[in-house]
């Protein structure tokens, strides 16, 4: 997915001195930590998005909890063809979008054991936000993921916004671009806190989120262990070698914690944004009075724009359990949870 280059001199230079100063620490392996597998979740932009319905899908057993969505689609929407990528799934509608025909392969794939059984999804909350300004990812695009969830997810566990005039980017309400932006970083002051929306749908009632410095660890993790063996057309299948996990401190201290898996869009990994993602999307302020670990899962260069893989770039698996992105996610989870299985 190919995105403006626009980007405004402050910002570039906050996000190199924050990515020398992310390389100039050594990876630490990814902890260990008390994890309720029954209230892991994981949400996305944009790639990113897209990303987050696979895991939610083929996953549904681990993110059972539930998913966020900004500016994705649908489930296999590109069906493996880069074409339907700009033609059907982003900024254009040339073709429409078969959700119908991406449910029935929803279902088959899960009765094969390509996925996990989509009774688990009945459960789940979905939350999804498409800024009315965006032009990358537009609103039907959206819309059809709305409808394709609710054949799965009951219409009272889905919670949508559009009426914020957000470009492509993820939204907050104090950092970034203006609203209406669609450049680099992709991280929108909108007045809005979308990280908190999001998170109080999928869990429900929290506590008010921290506005002081956080006071928990960042840490940066080696990803090389988590990266499947089998070879790939594409390095490493387009994840790199270290990611970021912000843990708050009664998590480090022992105690129990939810999980939320924060995946970032094209043009947003850590060499393109160096820690800007993971410190300034506002997952991390409510991650600390809630106890909630927050996950930032990393790609390499691989691909032009750093895309999480949703059309096929790394293999024709790429939205099956098999897929390999999707099994290195699984496997960061299943190991910070102590390998445990949701219940």
């Amino acid at each position: 997915m190919q995105f403006p280059q626009k980007m405004t001199a402050a910002l570039s230079i906050g996000a190199s001195l924050m990515g020398i100063a992310g390389a100039s620490q050594a990876a630490e392996p990814l902890p260990t930590l008390a994890i309720d597998t029954s209230k892991t979740t994981v949400s996305g932009l944009s790639s990113g998005g897209y990303a987050a319905v696979q895991l939610h899908v083929a996953y549904s057993s681990t993110f059972k909890t539930g998913a966020g969505v900004v500016a994705g689609g649908p489930f296999y929407c590109a069906q493996g063809d880069e074409v339907a990528v700009s033609l059907s799934c982003t900024r254009i509608q040339i073709n429409p979008i078969p959700v119908s025909r991406l449910v029935e392969i929803t279902e088959s794939w899960a009765e094969k054991g390509d996925l996990d059984p989509v009774e688990n999804l009945r459960s789940s909350k979905v939350y999804l936000f498409s800024g009315s300004n965006d032009r990358t990812v537009i609103t039907p695009v959206m819309n059809d993921l709305l409808t394709y969830y609710k054949n799965f997810v009951p219409a009272g566990n889905i919670a949508y916004k559009k009426d914020v005039p957000a470009g492509h980017a993820m939204v907050t309400d104090e950092f970034g671009n203006d609203c209406t932006a669609s450049w680099t970083p992709y991280i929108n002051n909108c007045g809005f806190d979308l990280a908190g929306a999001l998170l109080q749908h999928l869990y429900g009632p929290l506590n008010p989120r921290s506005d002081g410095a956080p006071s928990g660890r960042f840490i940066e993790f080696d990803q090389t262990a988590f990266i499947p063996a089998a070879p790939a057309k594409v390095r490493k299948h387009g994840i790199a070698d270290t990611a970021w996990i912000y843990v708050p401190r009664a998590c480090s201290a022992g105690a129990t914690c939810k999980l939320h898996v924060v995946l970032h869009g094209c043009l947003q990994s850590t060499m393109d944004l160096g820690q800007q993602y993971v410190r300034d999307t506002g997952y991390n302020r409510w991650a600390d009075t809630n106890n909630i670990v927050m996950l930032y899962p990393q790609t390499n260069d691989a691909q032009l724009y750093h895309c999480w893989d949703w059309w096929g770039y790394t293999s024709p698996d790429y939205a099956k359990k098999g897929g390999p992105q999707m099994q290195a996610i699984k496997a960061m989870v299943d190991h910070l949870s102590g390998g445990a299985a949701a219940e």
